[in-house]
């Protein structure tokens, strides 16, 4: 439908990118399948509880995809500010009057789904960053202050994030940032001095708090308390294994009958694993290594042209999407320390779908008004 709509409301002489949109509705299809496959073992009474919820998530995904592709990417520079405010405002919020999950408290109730502005808070970050760096890139290239300002910015952030506490999103905004200063050309000194005080601070934060600190020692050695600490990971891994080249076919998971905790949110890579095996593994990963792929190349596309704000945008999206990939992965395969961020367009979870929707119809924007222009030019050039 998503597909239809925005074939009618663009100039039908102006192509856009379609197999962005087709990646990403075919991940959202599949993301279903899987959360409905992992979760139906849950309640006998309704297994198919999260299947609705998650159809909900969906539709409103797609109506607000809808409503950013009309958003001209001009107005998404003048409002990055404020929107980076409101989460501001919402992530101190959450800290009074958000509902507690596993010692967290990080979302916002709203009926249908629980709100996560942590997620909130990557988009609008990076919107300012995008917008900043539009302005003072000489600055920034030239200048320790104009590299300095936007950490800390996300330094704010982060201590709001850590009083949830959630490190995991704290780790993405930093290195999405120190991605995207980087590629704006700031100095190599300042790129890796920042890089070792973000390490060094990660350090402080696991040995500040026990849980954390636990979590790196299960990591190390999941068999130490195969029974405690490390059994979710040590499921995972079983689950992996147990799904070999082919898989065990859809449906079929051993692990997600009450085995290995979280498998329709964090884990649930370990569940498609085990159905599908290494073959759909490595064709899932393609499609996200596809949409990274494409996010990237929208962004050089466009800083290439001159359009900075929309350039740093598009590549801030493209480093967001796949280092998140990687986490994920990294995680669910003993390969990264336990941490909690969603397997783009697969976990279950609604702020994190429709956050990253939106930011999806962002880069087709961008894309679009990309290649309006060139449709322009080639009118005039007639003319």
């Amino acid at each position: 439908m998503t597909f239809f709509w925005i074939r009618k409301q663009v100039n039908p002489n102006i192509p856009f990118d379609n197999q962005l949109l087709w990646t990403v509705i075919g991940l959202m299809i599949f993301g279903l399948i899987m959360v409905t496959s992992s979760s139906m073992a849950f309640s006998e009474s309704a297994p198919f509880f999260y299947t609705q919820r998650e159809l909900i998530q969906i539709g409103m995904s797609l109506f607000l995809m809808c409503i950013a592709l009309y958003i001209p990417m001009q107005r998404w520079q003048q409002f990055g500010s404020v929107l980076l405010i409101i989460s501001i405002i919402m992530l101190i919020v959450v800290l009074g009057i958000g509902s507690s999950i596993n010692g967290a408290s990080r979302w916002i109730p709203l009926g249908v789904f629980n709100f996560q502005p942590a997620e909130l808070s990557k988009l609008s970050l990076f919107l300012f960053l995008a917008g900043y760096l539009a302005r003072k890139s000489d600055e920034v290239q030239n200048g320790f202050w104009g590299f300095f300002k936007p950490m800390v910015v996300m330094a704010v952030l982060s201590i709001l994030l850590l009083k949830q506490p959630d490190l995991g999103t704290v780790i993405v905004l930093f290195m999405v940032t120190i991605g995207i200063l980087f590629i704006a050309g700031a100095q190599l000194w300042q790129f890796i001095a920042i890089l070792l005080t973000g390490v060094g601070a990660v350090a402080c934060l696991i040995l500040y708090e026990s849980y954390r600190l636990t979590r790196l020692m299960t990591f190390l050695d999941p068999w130490q308390d195969a029974t405690g600490a490390g059994y979710q990971l040590i499921a995972s891994l079983m689950a992996i294994g147990n799904g070999g080249i082919t898989g065990q076919g859809i449906g079929n998971s051993i692990f997600k009958l009450r085995y290995l905790p979280e498998c329709h949110t964090d884990f649930i890579f370990s569940i498609i694993s085990e159905e599908y095996g290494y073959i759909g593994v490595v064709a899932l990963l393609l499609l996200l290594f596809f949409l990274t792929f494409k996010a990237l190349a929208i962004g050089y596309r466009a800083l290439n042209e001159g359009s900075q704000f929309s350039g740093y945008l598009a590549c801030e999206i493209g480093i967001w999407f796949g280092f998140q990939t990687f986490v994920n992965v990294g995680v669910t395969s003993g390969m990264l320390p336990t941490k909690g961020l969603t397997l783009p367009f697969i976990s279950y979870g609604g702020s994190s779908l429709i956050v990253m929707s939106i930011a999806v119809a962002i880069l087709l924007r961008i894309d679009f008004e990309f290649r309006q222009q060139q449709a322009q030019a080639r009118i005039r050039s007639i003319k």
